[in-house]
């Protein structure tokens, strides 16, 4: 198997990690950036692992170049893992801000699929991997926005995979838990342009909490490993939990009743 494969946000971490692991699988690994330095910093990393990654500059954002792209590469996979964090309270979010989050992480892969999904249908098969989050299954407070946007593109998924399973086209949630990529650095400035939030004392314990698990997290690789393996399946399953963090908090959700689990996470944070 060696179809082309579109990693989006392939800079560092987990999407980095993915178009490595898939062009070692030998598909044909495509990592989109953001600028010619981050490219090249990209294929200098792949061919120090001993593999060839090729890049695009593509914003995700961006309907007519996401529309370039998708003509130019005719994907047989595509992986939609670009996406940043935003950290904060509810109301401490402006409108600004949502907006932009939902549209990186909720807009953007969908408008990416459905530009896929006629070269797919073509082809008689297709992978669309969108990189959800254990925060897509359960919610917590001070990040309610991009937690939203996750349970979005959760349910987004399910709905595809659903209405592309007869062409051929499989739709997989990969959901990770802890792991090591810059979106903890991106909470710590996110906390830091919260100043004089009412939240002030639980940001300071929620950055607490997040410095003692530091060496807890696990590699970016374990996630690209899953994908690759979703990729290459036969018969992928629709979602896959990685990590034991995201396991444990999955069943916590699961068991444990609505009332007690705010209650210890209020006390656990000063709420």
């Amino acid at each position: 198997m060696a179809g082309t494969v579109l990693v989006t946000g392939a800079n560092s971490g987990i999407g980095q990690a993915t178009a490595i692991e898939l062009a070692r699988r030998g598909f044909r690994a495509v990592g989109s950036v953001r600028s010619a330095a981050k490219a090249a910093s990209v294929r200098s990393t792949a061919r120090a692992a001993g593999v060839e990654v090729e890049t695009v500059i593509l914003d995700v954002t961006d309907p007519k170049a996401c529309a370039r792209v998708i003509a130019r590469l005719r994907p047989w996979g595509l992986v939609n893992n670009a996406g940043h964090s935003v950290t904060g309270a509810v109301e401490d979010i402006p409108d600004e801000e949502a907006r932009a989050v939902f549209e990186t992480m909720v807009l953007a892969p969908v408008r990416l699929a459905r530009l896929a999904l006629p070269h797919m249908r073509r082809a008689g098969a297709g992978r669309i991997v969108n990189m959800s989050s254990i925060y897509g299954v359960t919610t917590t407070p001070l990040a309610g926005w991009y937690q939203a946007c996750k349970h979005a593109i959760e349910a987004l998924s399910d709905a595809l995979r659903m209405e592309v399973a007869a062409d051929g086209i499989k739709v997989i949630l990969v959901e990770p838990g802890g792991f090591r990529t810059g979106i903890w650095e991106e909470n710590e400035r996110d906390v830091r342009r919260r100043a004089g939030s009412r939240y002030a004392g639980a940001y300071g314990r929620m950055l607490n909490g997040v410095r003692l698990t530091q060496r807890l997290l696990g590699e970016p690789e374990k996630v690209a490993q899953v994908v690759g393996g979703a990729l290459e399946s036969r018969s992928p399953a629709p979602r896959y939990l990685v990590g034991y963090d995201a396991q444990l908090l999955a069943a916590v959700d699961k068991l444990v009743p609505t009332r007690i689990k705010d209650r210890v996470t209020r006390l656990t944070l000063g709420l």
